[in-house]
């Protein structure tokens, strides 16, 4: 099986900075998109960053030039640093990846998500 474990949530203050990271495990023989998700109560969830096998990187036009996806493909890791948060950040940030697994084709995991709250 293939796990997705994320960390680093929490609260922080408007113009605050807040890293996340999100670790695969199990069985992995490779990963292609790595992506952070968001949803916000009461509000669809939204895609926030994808990053490829080539580390070629995308972002929702709401979060460009204040946030950066990256990974480490030896760790089997994907990281989002966030800066400049604003309250409108609020909310359960999930990991997302493309995983080669056991049964030799890709499939999609998803990790249970870390709780982001931006308040004074």
């Amino acid at each position: 099986q293939v796990q997705l474990v994320e960390s680093g949530g929490g609260l922080v203050q408007p113009g605050g900075s807040l890293g996340l990271s999100c670790e695969a495990s199990g069985t992995v023989f490779g990963i292609n998109i790595m992506s952070w998700y968001r949803q916000a109560p009461g509000k669809e969830r939204e895609l926030v960053a994808t990053i490829d096998h080539s580390h070629v990187t995308d972002y929702a036009d709401s979060v460009k030039g204040r946030f950066t996806i990256s990974r480490d493909d030896g760790k089997k890791s994907v990281y989002l640093q966030m800066n400049s948060l604003k309250r409108e950040d609020t909310a359960v940030y999930t990991c997302n990846a493309e995983v080669l697994d056991w049964s030799g084709r890709y499939r999609y995991y998803w990790g249970r998500g870390t709780q982001v709250t931006v308040s004074s």
